[in-house]
């Protein structure tokens, strides 16, 4: 251990695995910032801490495994010249999970429903939010730790960049989370965004990966266009309230 502290490498392999945790996480946190959108503020509080906590515990669980996890992708199921392994039937599941999840979404958004439903069933809305946390948790961690299992021979290593990249998860979720509920049009962005996250993982799933750098960017820009709309909106508001 103490000759890690000491390693240029060491400290090399933890600075770039920390980024590419930190980048893989945001799809979790956009996850989070939806789902728990639609409980009340105090819940939603409670659901981002019990959430990023186990995503935590996931990715440490996962990482203490490392012969099993590594046995994943070990071909268990084949079908009309597919062959899928573990890792790949979990990837497929959590991708047409997230894509159904914010299309039910957006459906209400279009609808205009309020949140009624969801919000305001108390102790069972908040059961069922975590319930999808743990799901959606389940599959970011495994590609999460999969990359960190390409990326590093330091098992040590491996955990301090999972438990930095959680940690910034945590300090980014409220803010992100406050940013979504305060502006609808967002939200509805950030549910595309995870639309697109699914298909990628569904595509992953059927040996047909997508650059993550083509998401990210595209995801990146729409963010950027809808700052600047946000911004806009806000110095129109401003103005006209604002005497002559």
């Amino acid at each position: 251990m103490m000759h890690l502290l000491t390693s240029p490498e060491a400290w090399a392999a933890l600075l770039t695995l920390t980024s590419l945790e930190i980048v893989l996480g945001i799809d979790n946190v956009i996850f989070l910032s939806v789902i728990v959108s639609r409980i009340p503020q105090k819940q939603a509080h409670r659901a981002r801490q019990i959430g990023l906590a186990l995503a935590l515990v996931f990715r440490i669980i996962l990482l203490s495994v490392l012969v099993w996890l590594i046995g994943l992708t070990a071909p268990v199921l084949a079908f009309k010249g597919y062959d899928f392994s573990w890792r790949d039937i979990i990837l497929i599941g959590g991708g047409l999970f997230l894509i159904a999840k914010a299309t039910h979404e957006i459906h209400a958004e279009v609808d205009a429903d309020d949140e009624e439903g969801e919000g305001s069933s108390g102790r069972s809305a908040f059961l069922w939010v975590i319930a999808q946390i743990v799901v959606i948790d389940i599959v970011f961690s495994l590609d999460s730790i999969i990359t960190a299992i390409g990326m590093a021979q330091d098992i040590e290593i491996m955990i301090a960049a999972v438990v930095i990249a959680c940690l910034i998860m945590y300090l980014s979720s409220g803010p992100v989370a406050r940013f979504v509920a305060e502006h609808p049009t967002t939200k509805m962005l950030a549910l595309a965004f995870l639309v697109l996250i699914g298909v990628a993982l569904v595509a992953d799933g059927f040996k047909f990966h997508i650059p993550r750098g083509y998401i990210y960017f595209a995801i990146a820009f729409s963010a950027a266009v809808e700052f600047f709309n946000v911004l806009a909106k806000r110095n129109r508001k401003m103005a006209r309230r604002s005497p002559l």
